[in-house]
């Protein structure tokens, strides 16, 4: 039976079970405490077929959406952004969370559904159905980089806890990064609608409309400022709700990774990620830079007298991911877009425009014709849009980028993988510690390994024996 075929049949009452994070792989030590212990084995990558199946577990693509909801007007079917699902959910179907494999060969980039041409999708579907995962993987990947990506280890960005086993050669590192903007920009779309009205003000200045008060209904327009109306929102309450979201989306991938480790009887675990550039500027990203008072939203006496103290340094944000002329990843705003305005405008072309999501890209389940299913969806109020532009707008005007606390891109947690040391659970652990799945398929490589020596040391007596 083959890797495609264990996975198949693998219980998944198992895989839930018997998910834990160990962390000791080939090659790895530990030089002081308890665990003292060094590898007697050289590292060992993970083959292409292991990391194939981690990729698609953290977000591969599996079908089209079934987008039953109820799509007349003010009933909010039409917030959904997509129309292809993946081995994760996403709110609205946006699939937000793109993902970075590096390993000491490479840098990948694997491609979300939005990043594929529409008539590429079925083959994808198709090659998932029958298994096809490396073919899944060598079509989804994009190389960025020769070699692994690693960021410093130094505190702040990272955690003391993992600075022994990090980026250990061997090891694939599996890294999710957030875009924030298109979700964030669809919210608004949506709760900027006549049917909800939500009146959104800002927090940082002294409650103030975030640059919606024209469209509020004491002036004629659709949004709810009264506060007794139970409509009203902070821009950072906004804010969170996305990146809340986006972090739940990215906590499915991590768990879907642990579940593939567990099944293919690797090692693996989940770590500390969350720097603002870090990995950004590691991978290749775009950067901006402003100072740090402006990044944290402070008033202008206290920036001002930051700046006098020397205590303003610039702070560095990913903007976006480009190689050699080709944009990989974008969000919604400058400096890939004008303004703003042209940003919204974008997002809902991609939505309703010609070749948007319900229009020319429409892509539903089998036995359903996209044409006759979206026909009569309509996109967004013209009210909705205004406001969407003048909240965008305002945010980037006041504080220098969209969205306002936070980067286009964030990355929180990633996920190192690697093959397992069974000396040192065998040295300090007792039986449980590891099942069945990852005895017999770290065995397997020892016995392989040790066979492939014992045929060189034969072949190497046989051609001395020859020379004399």
């Amino acid at each position: 039976m083959n890797l495609t075929q264990n996975l198949a049949t693998y219980p998944l009452l198992d895989a839930l079970r018997d998910r834990r994070s160990r962390r000791f792989g080939l090659g790895m030590k530990i030089e002081h405490g308890p665990f003292a212990y060094q590898s007697r084995h050289e590292p060992q990558p993970l083959s292409e077929m292991e990391e194939a199946a981690l990729a698609f577990a953290a977000c591969g693509i599996t079908g089209y959406a079934l987008a039953d909801l109820a799509y007349g007007a003010g009933q909010g079917g039409s917030m959904l952004a997509g129309l292809v699902g993946r081995t994760i959910s996403s709110a609205d179907a946006i699939n937000t969370v793109s993902l970075v494999i590096t390993k000491d060969e490479a840098t990948y980039l694997i491609k979300r559904p939005q990043e594929f041409a529409p008539a590429e999708i079925p083959d994808l579907i198709r090659m998932a159905e029958q298994g096809d995962l490396v073919e899944f993987y060598r079509c989804s990947r994009v190389k960025i980089g020769d070699g692994r990506a690693a960021p410093p280890l130094e505190p702040l960005y990272n955690f003391n806890i993992n600075r022994w086993s990090l980026y250990a050669p061997g090891s694939s590192y599996f890294l999710p990064i957030n875009e924030m903007t298109a979700l964030i920009i669809n919210i608004l779309l949506e709760i900027f609608d006549e049917k909800m009205g939500i009146f959104v003000r800002d927090e940082r200045a002294n409650f103030q409309p975030a640059g919606i008060g024209r469209f509020a209904r004491s002036k004629g327009g659709q949004l709810h400022d009264d506060v007794r109306a139970g409509r009203t929102a902070t821009v950072l309450a906004l804010e969170m709700s996305a990146v809340e979201s986006t972090a739940i989306e990215q906590g499915m991938l991590q768990q879907n990774l642990g579940l593939m480790t567990q099944a293919l009887g690797l090692g693996g675990f989940s770590n500390f990620a969350r720097h603002e550039f870090g990995w950004f500027k590691t991978l290749g990203f775009r950067l901006g830079e402003m100072p740090a008072s402006r990044y944290l939203g402070a008033n202008w006496f206290a920036s001002t007298l930051l700046g006098l103290l020397g205590r303003n340094p610039p702070i560095f944000y990913p903007l976006g991911l480009e190689q050699e002329g080709a944009i990989l990843l974008k969000p919604f705003c400058p400096p890939y877009y004008p303004n703003m305005a042209a940003a919204v405008q974008a997002f809902v072309e991609s939505k309703f425009g010609s070749q948007g999501v319900f229009r020319g890209r429409a892509q539903f389940s089998r036995g359903q014709d996209p044409t006759l299913a979206t026909a009569h969806i309509s996109g967004p109020s013209e009210a909705a849009i205004a406001a969407t532009i003048a909240y965008c707008e305002y945010i980037y005007r006041c504080y220098g980028r969209f969205p306002a606390h936070t980067a286009p891109f964030r990355t929180v947690l990633g996920y190192q993988a690697n093959h397992l040391d069974l000396d040192f659970y065998e040295r300090f652990y007792q039986p449980e510690a590891l099942t069945h799945t990852q005895r017999t398929h770290q065995a397997y490589h020892y016995q392989t390994k040790e066979s492939l020596e014992r045929k060189n040391q034969q072949r190497q007596k046989g051609e001395a024996h020859a020379s004399q």
